[in-house]
C-alpha cells in the first residue's frame, strides 16, 4: 500500500457517508413534492385509487380500503404498538411524498398500519375475504386483535378469509411490515436504502390497493384462461372453494355469443370462430362472463375477459429466427421502464396516470415496453391490453449480496408473479435475470419457467453479455441455453446480439442518453448522468436518429427486437426520453413517432383520450454560463438564479466560484430548514468558514430530523477536516497530532471524531500501526460502528488493506473483530474472503479454510471466483496468501 491509498480511503468514507438519503415525517399531511406529476393534485385523500383492482376477476360486492390509516413505527418487535404515530395515505410506499409521511424504514425496524372498518355483519352463506395488491415486504395481518395471516413477497398479491373473526360494526385491521430493502433476502428491484446512481428510493409498507369484498360461502377463487390461434379454441379453468361437485357446475359465456357448461375439475374449451386476433394496433379483448351455479341456481358471478394472441419464435422466409406474433413476425421496439414516480414512488398518483404511462410510449412509437424489475399492479396490465403493448415482464431479482439464502425468496416470488399475470395477453416474454443480477442456476430456472408458462417466450438473460463503450464488461459462453432468445446490453449504441440456432436476437438494452431539464429534476442540486454524458436536446435527437439508423441495419442482420433506455427519468438519471415528473418531452413526440415508423412501418394509435393529453417540449434555449457569471458579479442575486449557478459552477469544477456563490445564495435564505435547503447546504458546505457550517452545527438534531439520523455529523466532519486536519498532514512525515487536537477541541465531540477518524485513515495508509492500533478500537467503539456513513463495505476494505501490508498483531486482531461483525450482517463471499485471510494471517489456519471454504461456496458468478478458489489452496498448503 502506497501514500495514495490514503485519499483512497478518504474517498471511499466520504462516498459512504453521503450516500445516506433517508427521508422524514413532515407535520403537514400530503407535504409538498419537489417536482411533482400533474395527477398528485388529483389525488383524493379519502378514496384514492377507487377503481376496482383485479380486472380479469371482477365482482360488484366489494369495498375499497384506500385512505388514511393509522401508522406507527417500531424497532423490530412483536407487540402491536399501543400509540400510532400519525396518518398515512394507503395504498402509497411510507416514504413517498403521497403518503403524507416520507420517511425511510431502516432494517431493525417495523411498520404498522390499522384502521377501523364498519361490517354490518356476515351471513351464515357468505364469507368476507380481504385482499392486498401488494406489501412489500412480510406482512402479517391482525383483525380484532387476532393473527389471521402472513404474506411475504413484496410484488404479489394475497388474500385472507376474515370471516370468522369479524363482527357487526367496527372492526380493527392491524398490518404489520418488515422490510430491510435492499438489506435483506427479499426481491427489491432497483429500491436501496441508500438510493442513488440507477437505484432508487425504497417503497415500503402496502404500495397496492387494499380492499374487502363479499363472497358466497362456495365461491370461484381463480381463473386461468389460455388461447389458442391456430384451433381457435380458448381454454379455461376455474379454481373453486368448498364446492362439493353434487350440483354444482360451471357457466362460461364469451361476449362472441359462445358459451359452455360444464364441470368443476378440469379445463373447459370454448371454440372461437374466425378469432379476432390481439395485437397491438387493434388490440382487440373478449369479455368473458363465469357462474358458479348450484342446483340451476347462479351463485357467484366473475367477469373477466382475454385475448386471442399467440408468441413464438420461427424463421422467416430467409430462415432467420425472429420474434413471431400471431405467425407473423412483429419487430418488438420497446423501452425500458422503471415504473418509479416522483410523488408515489412505486405507485402511481392515479388510474390516469397509471394508464398515461403506457399511452404515451405509444405516442412516441414504440409497441413494446419492457416493465424493468418490478411487478406492477393488475390494473397496469390491464391498460396495456386494452390499449394494446407488447410486455416483456422481468422477475425481480433475487438480493446478490445474500445468495444462496436469497433464493427461496426469489423462486417463490417468481411462481406467484407467473400464477398472477399468466391471464394477461399483453405480456409475451419473462426475462429472467439482468446483467448477473443475482444470476445462478440459469438452465434449471429458464426450463422452471417454460414448464410454468409454456406460452410465452422465456429470456433466461438479459444482457449477459454487456457492452458499455464497445467494452464487453461480462463476457458469458453458456449465457442463452434453453432460452428462446439470444439477448445482449450495449450502451449507448446499438449492436446485434449472437447469431443462434432457434433463437431470436435481441438487444435488451441500449440507449440511456442524459439531457437535464432544470426545474423537472428529482434532486436539482445534482446534474443527473446518462451513458454519454449530458448533452443538449437537439443532439438527443440527432443520437437517437443515428441509433435508430443502426437498428433498421442490425434489423436486416437478423435482430428482432431492441429496447431504449429508457422513456422516463428516474430520479438521478437524466436518460428519459420525458422529464421524471412526466412534464416535459426533451424531443418532440411526433419527431419520435416518425423515427420509430421508419422501423415499424406503420403509425402508431392511441385512444382518443389520450391525444388530447398535452405534454411541454423542452425549452432549447441555452444561457452560457460566462454570461451567468457576468450577472452574478453584476450584483444579480436572486435565490433561483444563484441556487442554479451553484449547481454549474460544481459541474464545472469552478470550486472557488462554487463556494462564492453558494455562501451568497445562503446568506439571503429565509427558510434554511426546508429539506431542500438543507440538502442544499450539506452539499455545499465544505469548510468551517463557509455560511452554512454554523447552521448545521448550531442545530445538529433539528436537521437530522429533517434528513435523516447522522447527516448534520457527516458534513460537520467533513468541514472541520477540510479546514483543520487536511492543510496540516504532510504524507511524507508523522503529522503534528497534538497541534491539530488543539486547534479542532473548539468543536467538542465532533472535533474529536473528526481527530479519530482521521487518525485511522492516516495510519491504515501511512502504516503507522502503532497509531492504529491506539485509536482504532476507541474510534469505532465510541462513533463509528454508530454511523451510518461507516459501511460495511468499508469497513471491508480498511480490514483488507490491514491484512495486505500489516504484520502487526494487535492491528490485525482489531481488523478482524470488525469484520466478523459485518460477516454476521453481510455473508457475502467478499466479506468472507477477507475474514478468512485476516484469520489465517494471525496464525488461525483451520478456521480460516473453514470460512475461506464458505466464500467460495457463496460464490454465485459475480466477481473472481478463481482468487477465493487460490486462497483457499494456499491455505491448505500453508503458504501465504499475502505478498512477502
Amino acid at each position: 500500500m502506497n501514500k495514495y491509498c490514503y485519499a483512497l480511503i478518504f474517498t471511499i468514507f466520504s462516498f459512504s457517508k453521503y450516500a445516506v438519503n433517508a427521508q422524514v415525517a413532515k407535520t403537514v399531511f400530503l407535504p409538498k413534492c419537489g417536482i411533482p406529476t400533474r395527477w398528485a393534485s388529483q389525488v383524493d385523500v379519502e378514496h384514492p385509487l377507487p377503481d376496482y383492482p383485479r380486472p380479469q376477476m371482477q365482482r360488484d360486492n366489494w369495498i375499497n380500503l384506500n385512505g388514511l390509516w393509522d401508522y406507527a413505527i417500531t424497532n423490530e418487535r412483536n407487540v402491536l404498538p399501543d400509540i400510532y404515530s400519525g396518518k398515512i395515505l394507503v395504498p402509497f410506499p411510507i416514504e413517498s411524498s403521497l403518503s403524507g409521511v416520507r420517511k425511510g424504514l431502516t432494517r431493525s425496524q417495523i411498520l404498522w398500519y390499522k384502521r377501523n372498518v364498519k361490517i354490518s355483519g356476515i351471513k351464515s352463506d357468505e364469507r368476507l375475504l380481504l385482499h392486498f395488491g401488494a406489501v412489500d415486504y412480510k406482512a402479517t395481518i391482525y383483525v380484532n386483535g387476532k393473527l389471521i395471516g402472513t404474506h411475504e413477497g413484496g410484488y404479489t398479491s394475497f388474500s385472507l378469509d376474515i370471516s370468522h373473526v369479524v363482527k357487526r360494526g367496527d372492526n380493527e385491521i392491524v398490518v404489520k411490515v418488515y422490510d430491510p430493502t435492499d438489506d435483506g433476502i427479499n426481491p427489491h428491484g432497483k429500491q436501496s436504502l441508500n438510493p442513488g446512481n440507477i437505484y432508487y428510493t425504497a417503497s415500503s409498507g402496502i404500495w397496492q390497493t387494499v380492499w374487502l369484498e363479499r363472497v358466497p360461502s362456495s365461491y370461484v377463487s381463480d381463473v386461468t384462461i389460455a388461447s389458442d390461434i391456430d384451433s381457435g379454441y380458448v381454454k379455461i379453468n376455474v379454481a373453486t372453494v368448498d364446492c362439493l361437485g353434487k350440483g354444482d357446475s360451471i357457466k362460461i359465456s364469451c361476449s362472441d355469443g359462445t358459451s359452455a357448461i360444464g364441470a368443476l375439475k378440469g379445463d373447459m374449451k370454448l371454440l372461437i370462430k374466425s378469432p379476432h386476433l390481439w395485437t397491438p394496433d387493434d388490440p382487440f379483448l373478449y369479455d368473458l362472463n363465469i357462474s358458479l351455479i348450484r342446483n340451476n341456481k347462479v351463485i357467484d358471478v366473475v367477469n373477466s375477459y382475454f385475448g386471442m394472441r399467440k408468441i413464438s419464435v420461427k424463421k422467416d422466409s430467409t430462415g432467420v429466427d425472429r420474434i413471431f406474433l400471431n405467425n407473423k413476425y412483429v419487430y418488438n421496439l420497446g423501452v425500458l421502464d422503471q415504473g418509479f414516480w416522483p410523488d408515489g414512488l412505486y405507485t402511481a398518483p392515479t388510474d390516469d396516470a397509471l394508464k398515461f404511462d403506457i399511452a404515451i410510449c405509444k405516442k412516441m412509437g414504440f409497441n413494446t415496453i419492457r416493465k424493468h424489475i418490478k411487478i406492477e399492479s393488475d390494473r397496469w396490465y390491464y391498460h396495456a391490453d386494452k390499449l394494446g403493448v407488447i410486455v416483456w415482464q422481468d422477475f425481480v431479482n433475487p438480493n446478490v449480496k445474500l445468495l444462496p439464502s436469497a433464493k427461496k425468496a426469489f423462486e417463490d416470488q417468481v411462481e406467484e408473479t407467473i400464477k398472477q399475470l399468466y391471464n394477461h395477453p399483453c405480456i409475451t416474454t419473462w426475462v429472467l435475470f439482468n446483467e448477473k443480477w443475482g444470476q445462478y442456476d440459469q438452465q434449471r430456472l429458464t426450463r422452471w419457467v417454460k414448464e410454468k408458462d409454456p406460452s410465452r417466450l422465456v429470456n433466461g438473460h438479459s444482457g449477459e453479455l454487456l457492452y458499455v463503450n464497445n467494452q464487453l464488461r461480462s463476457p458469458a459462453p453458456d449465457a442463452y441455453i434453453d432460452a428462446d432468445l439470444t439477448d445482449i446490453h450495449s450502451y449507448p449504441y446499438p449492436r446485434n446480439a449472437p447469431s443462434l440456432d432457434g433463437k431470436a436476437r435481441v438487444l435488451g438494452e441500449y440507449g440511456g442518453i442524459g439531457v437535464s431539464v432544470d426545474g423537472h429534476k428529482w434532486n436539482d442540486l445534482e446534474t443527473g448522468w446518462g451513458y454519454d454524458g449530458t448533452i443538449s436536446p437537439s443532439a438527443m435527437l440527432s443520437q437517437y436518429e443515428d441509433m435508430m439508423d443502426s437498428i433498421i441495419i442490425l434489423e436486416r442482420d437478423g435482430l428482432s427486437a431492441s429496447i431504449y433506455t429508457q422513456p422516463f427519468d428516474v430520479e438521478s438519471e437524466q436518460n428519459g426520453l420525458i422529464s421524471y415528473d412526466r412534464q416535459v418531452a426533451k424531443v418532440p413526440l411526433e419527431k419520435l413517432q416518425a423515427i420509430n415508423n421508419r422501423i415499424l412501418n406503420r403509425i402508431s394509435s392511441i385512444g382518443a383520450t389520450h391525444e388530447n393529453i398535452i405534454i411541454d417540449v423542452m425549452d432549447t434555449t441555452v444561457v452560457s454560463y460566462n454570461v451567468r457569471m457576468d450577472e452574478f458579479k453584476n450584483g444579480r442575486n436572486d435565490s433561483v438564479f444563484l441556487r442554479r449557478l451553484t449547481v454549474e459552477a460544481n459541474k464545472r469544477s469552478q470550486l472557488d466560484e462554487v463556494q462564492l456563490i453558494a455562501n451568497r445564495y445562503l446568506k439571503g435564505l429565509k427558510n434554511p430548514f426546508a429539506e431542500e435547503n438543507l440538502r442544499f447546504i450539506t452539499k455545499f458546505t465544505k469548510n468551517v468558514n463557509d455560511t452554512g457550517f454554523s447552521i448545521l452545527y448550531n442545530n445538529v438534531n433539528r436537521v437530522n430530523a429533517i434528513l435523516g439520523p447522522d447527516e448534520a455529523e457527516a458534513c460537520i466532519t467533513a468541514c472541520i477536516e477540510n479546514s483543520e486536519i487536511k492543510p496540516y498532514i504532510d504524507e511524507q512525515k508523522h503529522p503534528e497530532w497534538d497541534e491539530i487536537k488543539k486547534r479542532i477541541s473548539r468543536f467538542g465531540p465532533l472535533g474529536k471524531e473528526t481527530l479519530l477518524q482521521a487518525q485511522v485513515f492516516y495510519s491504515i495508509n501511512l502504516k503507522d500501526y502503532n497509531l492504529f492500533s491506539e485509536v482504532a478500537s476507541e474510534w469505532y467503539n465510541t462513533y463509528g460502528k454508530n454511523r451510518k456513513w461507516v459501511t460495511d463495505f468499508l469497513i471491508n476494505t480498511m480490514s483488507w488493506y490491514l491484512f495486505l501490508d500489516c504484520k502487526d498483531t494487535s492491528a490485525l486482531t482489531i481488523a478482524i473483530a470488525w469484520i466478523q461483525k459485518v460477516v454476521e450482517r453481510s455473508p457475502s463471499p467478499d466479506n468472507y474472503d477477507t475474514y478468512a485471510n485476516l484469520l489465517y494471517k494471525t496464525g488461525e489456519k483451520d478456521k480460516a479454510i473453514e470460512i475461506q471454504e464458505i466464500a467460495v461456496k457463496l460464490h454465485t458468478g459475480d466477481g473472481n471466483i478463481s482468487e477465493l478458489i487460490t486462497h483457499l489452496e494456499k491455505m491448505k498448503k500453508g503458504e501465504p496468501t499475502w505478498d512477502n
